[in-house]
């Protein structure tokens, strides 16, 4: 199977919400317990362009895969059909620039992808940007080594700190002696900051 590699460069249109959605349908009609949300997946991807890694310089068979639950060496192979498989990557990779585009050009504008769900009272909503901070540090997964710097480093590690709390399971967290945030309330407060966190350290690295 013959994955496409990222191109910076390239003029892939933005996806619609219709396209995002049914991107969105398509993952979630995929077997397998290790296949992204797309909340995850929106995680992944920026965590793939925040990467001390290029992208560019990564095989497509290396990081696609993950997406629907491969481990980077065996495609678990979960489409019905070519067709489908080529559409997935195709939306993809179009997210993927999407997310890029944003970075360069309206920052701002950017709005990931994370969940939300209702509070007590019908007026009250949280955002949970869990799966995103999972997704994100999928990717980082893929490069422990060229990020170890920026977990580190101050500036970048408290950029970062966000996304672990969120993402990382809780014996990693009891390793660092802190506590994973179990209320929603905390959860929201800690989501809204990852996005404001994500954009300075895209600012930070030159995105």
């Amino acid at each position: 199977m013959q994955y496409p590699h990222y191109q910076p460069a390239s003029d892939n249109r933005p996806l619609s919400d219709d396209e995002l959605g049914e991107l969105d349908d398509l993952l979630a009609g995929l077997p397998g317990d290790g296949v992204m949300n797309i909340e995850a997946l929106d995680g992944y991807l920026a965590g793939l362009l925040l990467s001390p890694q290029p992208l560019a310089s990564l095989p497509g068979e290396q990081w696609l895969p993950l997406i629907w639950g491969g481990d980077g060496e065996v495609d678990p192979a979960p489409f019905k059909s070519g067709k489908q498989r080529k559409k997935a990557m195709m939306l993809v990779l179009r997210h993927l620039q999407s997310i890029a585009t944003h970075w360069a050009h309206s920052p701002q504008a950017w709005e990931p992808i994370f969940s939300v769900a209702d509070g007590e009272d019908e007026d009250t909503e949280y955002t949970d940007a869990e799966d995103w901070a999972v997704g994100f540090l999928m990717a980082v997964g893929l490069a422990e080594d060229a990020w170890a710097p920026r977990f580190e480093a101050p500036a970048t590690a408290a950029l970062l700190e966000p996304i672990v709390l969120l993402g990382s399971d809780e014996a990693e967290l009891d390793d660092a002696g802190r506590a994973r945030v179990q209320d929603a309330a905390g959860r929201d407060e800690l989501s809204r900051a990852l996005l404001d966190a994500v954009l300075a350290l895209a600012k930070a690295v030159g995105l």
